[in-house]
């Protein structure tokens, strides 16, 4: 057997993805996500909905007794499915967000402690 080449320091990955080994990550662009999430799609989401069902209720009332009024409630039906899915698929993205940075944090923590907690081998502690 023969080895062509020395380990290019990827872990044995061959360097797939062309990225770095390590986990990199950054909090401030998760954090300004979640928020834009929250203060921005969320309340604006949910006044493109209000207003469209406002204008739909009011061409239901004016088609009256003809079968578009039909037509026209099942497209809100539909229309206000789609908007709850949107709603909570925003939800679950800005508590994914905010969850990574919670868990990424901890795992620095984590391993800030077992490193300090490993006392420093020195030749002058033997004295």
């Amino acid at each position: 057997m023969r080895l062509n080449q020395l380990d290019d320091g990827t872990g044995g990955r061959g360097g797939i993805g062309g990225g770095s080994p390590d986990l990199q990550t950054s909090p401030e662009k998760k954090r300004a996500a979640a928020n834009t999430i929250e203060t921005e799609l969320e309340p604006n989401t949910g006044k493109a909905a209000k207003w469209a069902d406002e204008a739909t209720t009011a061409a239901i009332s004016a088609f009256g007794g003809w079968a578009v009024a039909a037509g026209l409630k099942t497209v809100d039906t539909t229309w206000n499915n789609q908007v709850k899915a949107l709603l909570g698929r925003l939800a679950h993205e800005k508590g994914a967000l905010r969850g990574t940075l919670t868990a990424l944090s901890g795992q620095d923590v984590g391993v800030r402690t077992q490193i300090a907690s490993v006392p420093p081998v020195s030749s002058i502690s033997g004295y």
